[in-house]
């Protein structure tokens, strides 16, 4: 079922026909949640869990193809040591340094592995449309099988709300069955619960795979109520369309203990059906090495010093 059909009034009317957000609420359901303990015997799992859905990111000018391809290597094989921690669920990068991902990754068994691409102006989103096809148009053809486009959240915050919606429709098509879509809100810019709801709603009806936080480069990013209403979102939309939209936070997850506060925050609400990569990932960087750690510490019985685990 569509809940929109295109239309500049069928938006409006689906948009406004959301219920309002209870912030008291869902700051309180979010800090209960995160008081949940996990016993040691599904700790193991959580970690697990928690390392396969990492879309394992770097994201800076001072990117080099050395550390793109070092970095491909940690999402393979994250621990050398032991062949049994899964593998990430992806590695996100620059557009420039997709094809080197591509061909590492490909050269040392990690096909299984998809590339995403930020897209679309990351991380601002201030650019014309043709710019953004066509910068989505070059990851897509240098391998990408991701794409992670940011919303104009000028245009979003201004009211014209069809713009945000055409221009992720345009991309959307774009991608095709060549790449799943996951679009960026910067939450932290959207000021309100409220507007998160209605981000998340906007992007699923215009065809969005994925729904994402963040792109980590403004602070606040992944708020657990945030995280929570988004949540909410995709639940809510599944069960109006039938349809399962994933959700990933980004910016602020940086160790253990939070990843795991992410992991009872989607069983609760949106259902464990979403406990897998395929609807649920944690754009990080730093997260992997903590989780490494904390995995060796449950194997071994005691802590090991970052020098165990690979540099980012």
């Amino acid at each position: 079922m569509l809940l929109v059909d295109g239309s500049e009034s069928s938006l409006r009317g689906m948009l406004q026909s959301l219920p309002p957000v209870d912030e008291v609420g869902a700051h309180a359901r979010a800090a209960m949640l995160a008081t949940r303990s996990i016993k040691t015997t599904s700790k193991s799992w959580a970690i697990d869990t928690a390392i396969s859905m990492i879309d394992l990111t770097t994201l800076e000018g001072s990117d080099t193809p050395a550390k793109v391809r070092a970095l491909c290597n940690k999402a393979v094989r994250p621990d050398p040591s032991d062949p049994t921690v899964p593998h990430v669920g992806a590695i996100c990068v620059y557009n420039d340094m997709v094809s080197v991902a591509r061909k590492h990754l490909d050269a040392i068994g990690g096909e299984m592995i998809p590339v995403a691409a930020v897209s679309t102006a990351f991380p601002s989103g201030r650019a014309s449309r043709e710019v953004k096809i066509r910068d989505t148009q070059d990851a897509l053809d240098a391998g990408a099988t991701e794409i992670d486009m940011v919303i104009d959240r000028g245009a979003f915050l201004a009211g014209d709300l069809m713009k945000v919606f055409t221009e992720i429709v345009y991309i959307k098509e774009l991608c095709g069955d060549r790449a799943h879509l996951k679009v960026i809100f910067e939450t932290g810019e959207l000021v309100t619960l409220d507007n998160v709801r209605k981000a998340s709603f906007l992007a699923m009806a215009a065809g969005a795979d994925f729904i994402k936080t963040s792109t980590g480069k403004i602070s606040p990013a992944a708020t657990a109520p945030v995280v929570l209403v988004m949540l909410e979102a995709v639940r809510d939309f599944y069960k109006q369309t039938g349809v399962k939209i994933g959700v990933k936070p980004a910016g602020g997850i940086r160790n253990t203990k939070d990843a795991i506060k992410q992991l009872v925050l989607v069983n609760e609400t949106a259902g464990s059906e979403w406990l897998n990569p395929e609807l649920f990932r944690i754009g990080a960087s730093a997260l992997l090495n903590d989780l490494l750690m904390q995995r060796m510490k449950l194997r071994d019985g005691h802590y090991v010093g970052p020098n165990y685990v690979t540099l980012d």
